[in-house]
C-alpha cells in the first residue's frame, strides 16, 4: 500500500494503454495522468503534475473508511487491478484498462478507458469523484449530462463517459453503496452502442486475450521473465501505432532531481530512444513494433531529401516542437518549470543518422517482415549515409542534448561509423558490390580519424570528444555497435576509467563534469545497465548479476523505472515510464540469463 489521496505525488504508478491513449494510476486507484487526443496533447488528468492535492484532473474512486489498497496487473496485461478495503473490512475491485482487441477485421484502440467496479465483501460506501481537467490543467473541464452519459468539454477533445451508476452520483459526487458491479466507459463523443456494463466487460476479455497472445509469442530468456514481460508491454503502451513512433516516456517536467530545473517534455519520439527500444523488442522477437517504427522512419527519411535530420519529431512526425513553460499546474511536487514541447528539435545530434540506418538495414535479411527491404529502399538510404560520412567529425549537441556545449563527440562519430560499416554490408547482401566497397571505404575512413582524435596513449584509453579528455558513458557502447571488441585493451582501459570515474555508489553517471545546469546529481538508469553489460563482457558475471538485481529491486510496484536515481535513497526520479531505462532491464535480462538449455 503507498500513497492515500493527499500524499505528495510520486512515481510508484501504474500505466495503463492502448497504444493509442495512456494513463497513470497511483496507488489509491486514481487516474492522475493521461493526455488525448495524443500522448504528447492536453492532460486530461494532470493532478500527477499539480501538488499534493489538485482541485481536478483526476479519477478517483474513494472508498469510505479505507485502510488498505492492493494493486497488481493481471497476468501478461496492463489491465490492473485495485483492492480497496475500509477499517470494517468492506472491500471492492476496481479494474482499469483501455481496450484493445480484434473488431471488424481491425486492431480497436479507441481514445477510451473502462473502469469496472465491483464489492468484495460488507456494504462498500464509494464517492466517484471524476474531474478532468482544462487548458493544461487550469482549470476543470465543463460538462453537460444525459440521463445516462456525461459529456466533459476538455481541451482538444470531448469525452463522454456511459455508465450504468446514476448519473446523479457521479455529478453531485454523492457518497453511497456498491451493492452490484458498475461500469464506466469514458471514451469518444458518441452513443456507446451496446449494454454499458456486459459491452465494456466483453471488451475487457478481449483486451487481456490480445495481451497474453501477444506475450505468448515473445521470445524469452530463462530467468527474470516476470520483469522482461513488464517491461515489454509497457515499450509496447509507448508506441502510437497509428504512425509507428515510439516516444521516450508517457510524461513531462519530471524533474531528474529536486529542484534541478531538468524538467523536460519526453512525450516525443526521438530516434535514438526508438532504436534502442526497437532493438530491445526485436531480441524478444516482437517484430510488429520493430516494422511499424521502420515505416515512421522511411518516412522522416523521405521527407529530410538527403538533407539534415532532427533527433526528435513529434508522433504525427511534426518537426517543429517549440518548448514553451506553462504556469497553469504547480509542477510536480511544487517543482517548476513545467515544459511543453522540446528545443532539442533544434539540435545538431549527428548520431541520429546511425540510429536511422541501423535498424532500416534489418528489412534487407529479415524475412519475416510483410514488406522486405528492396534495392530501391537501399538507394533512398544512401543519402543518410552520405550525411553520416559529412558529419562524422563536426560538433553537436550530442546523446545528452547539451544546449551551450558544442563537441565532436565520439558517440555521435562512432554511430556515423556504423551506418556506413551497415551500409556496405547491406550492399553486399543485396549483390550490390561496387556500393559495398564505396561504402567500406567511407567506414575505414571515418574509423582511422576517430582513432586519431579519440585516443589518449597516456592512458590507453578514449575520451568522449575529439581532442579532449572527458569521459562519458557513451564510450561503453563502442563494443555494442562493433566499433571494438569487448577485450581489445584500449576499451578494457576506457571501462576502467568509467568505473573509476563515473561510478557512484552502485550506479553511473552520464558524466560528471557541470553543464549547462550545473553538475549532475542522479545517476542515469539506462548507463547503469550499460555498465553491468560492460561487468558481464570484462567477466565479472557475478557483480554484473549482483548489480542488475538491484537495480529490479529499485522499480516501482508496477515494475518499472523513470531515467534517474538518487544515490542517497535509492528514490526515482524524470520522466516515467521511461524506454532507455525498460530497454536496459530486457537487454541485461537476455545477456545475463541462463541458456534454456539449462533446465531441459
Amino acid at each position: 500500500m503507498s500513497a492515500l489521496p493527499g500524499a505528495a505525488p510520486s512515481l510508484d504508478l501504474w500505466p495503463i494503454g492502448n497504444c493509442a491513449i495512456s494513463a497513470l494510476i497511483d496507488r489509491s486507484g486514481r487516474f492522475v495522468w493521461a493526455c488525448a487526443p495524443r500522448v504528447d496533447g492536453d492532460p486530461v488528468f494532470s493532478a500527477l503534475m499539480d501538488g499534493a492535492d489538485p482541485a481536478h484532473g483526476f479519477w478517483s474512486i474513494d472508498l469510505e473508511g479505507l485502510a488498505s489498497v492492493e494493486q497488481a496487473y493481471l497476468r501478461n496485461t496492463p489491465v490492473l487491478r485495485t483492492v480497496l478495503t475500509a477499517a470494517d473490512g468492506a472491500a471492492l475491485e476496481i479494474l482499469d484498462f483501455a481496450p484493445r482487441h480484434l473488431k471488424h477485421g481491425r486492431t480497436y484502440r479507441p481514445l477510451a478507458f473502462g473502469r469496472i467496479v465491483r464489492p468484495l465483501s460488507g456494504a462498500p460506501r464509494i464517492t466517484v469523484r471524476l474531474r478532468p481537467a482544462a487548458g493544461w490543467g487550469g482549470r476543470r473541464a465543463a460538462h453537460t449530462s444525459g440521463s445516462n452519459h456525461i459529456r466533459y468539454l476538455c481541451e482538444e477533445v470531448v469525452f463522454r463517459l456511459t455508465t450504468d451508476c446514476p448519473v446523479s452520483h457521479v455529478l453531485d459526487e454523492r457518497t453511497f453503496r456498491l451493492e452490484g458491479p458498475l461500469t464506466f466507459f469514458l471514451g469518444p463523443d458518441e452513443g456507446y452502442d451496446q449494454e454499458v456494463g456486459p459491452g465494456v466487460a466483453a471488451a475487457l476479455d478481449r483486451t487481456i486475450r490480445y495481451w497474453r497472445d501477444w506475450v505468448r509469442r515473445l521470445y524469452l530468456p530463462l530467468d527474470w521473465q516476470e520483469a522482461v514481460i513488464r517491461a515489454a508491454i509497457t515499450l509496447k503502451l509507448c508506441a502510437h501505432e497509428e504512425t509507428g513512433a515510439i516516444v521516450a516516456a508517457l510524461t513531462t517536467s519530471v524533474p531528474e532531481f529536486p529542484e534541478s530545473g531538468r524538467n523536460w517534455d519526453y512525450r516525443y519520439c526521438w530516434i535514438r530512444d526508438a532504436y534502442y527500444t526497437v532493438r530491445a523488442l526485436n531480441r524478444l522477437g516482437a517484430v510488429d513494433i520493430l516494422e511499424n517504427y521502420l515505416g515512421y522512419l522511411r518516412n522522416l527519411v523521405d521527407a529530410s531529401g538527403g538533407g539534415h535530420v532532427q533527433p526528435v519529431y513529434g508522433v504525427g512526425l511534426e518537426p517543429g516542437l517549440g518548448e514553451r513553460i506553462v504556469d497553469s499546474v504547480a509542477g510536480y511536487r511544487g517543482m517548476q518549470p513545467v515544459r511543453v514541447g522540446n528545443q532539442a528539435h533544434e539540435h545538431l545530434q549527428h548520431d541520429v543518422y546511425g540510429q536511422i540506418v541501423l535498424p532500416l538495414v534489418q528489412a534487407f535479411y529479415d524475412q519475416r517482415f510483410l514488406r522486405p527491404g528492396s534495392v530501391e529502399d537501399f538507394e533512398a538510404l544512401e543519402p543518410v549515409g552520405e550525411r553520416a560520412f559529412q558529419l562524422h567529425d563536426q560538433p553537436d549537441a550530442g546523446l545528452w542534448e547539451f544546449r551551450t556545449i558544442a563537441r565532436v563527440h565520439t558517440y555521435s562519430s562512432v554511430m556515423c561509423w556504423a551506418a556506413l560499416d551497415r551500409l556496405s554490408k547491406a550492399a553486399t547482401h543485396l549483390g550490390l558490390t561496387d556500393r559495398a566497397r564505396f561504402w567500406r571505404d567511407r567506414a575505414d575512413t571515418v574509423r582511422t580519424r576517430i582513432e586519431r582524435e579519440t585516443f589518449l596513449p597516456d592512458e590507453g584509453r578514449f575520451a568522449a570528444s575529439f581532442g579532449g579528455r572527458e569521459l562519458d558513458a557513451s564510450l561503453l557502447q563502442l563494443t555494442d555497435l562493433g566499433f571494438l571488441d569487448p577485450m581489445d585493451p584500449r576499451q578494457v582501459a576506457t571501462f576502467d576509467a568509467i568505473e573509476r570515474d563515473l561510478k557512484q555508489g552502485p550506479y553511473l553517471f552520464r558524466y560528471v563534469e557541470p553543464d549547462d545546469f550545473g553538475a549532475p546529481e542522479t545517476a542515469f538508469n539506462f548507463c547503469t545497465f550499460w555498465f553491468i553489460e560492460a561487468l558481464h563482457q570484462n567477466g565479472r558475471d557475478a557483480e554484473a548479476r549482483a548489480l542488475f538485481e538491484d537495480m529490479l529491486s529499485r522499480r516501482t510496484a508496477a515494475g518499472l523505472l523513470s531515467e534517474d536515481i538518487a544515490i542517497e535513497d535509492g528514490e526515482l526520479w524524470g520522466n516515467y515510464p521511461q524506454t532507455y531505462s525498460l530497454v536496459g532491464v530486457i537487454n541485461c535480462a537476455i545477456l545475463l540469463s541462463r541458456s534454456w538449455t539449462d533446465v531441459r
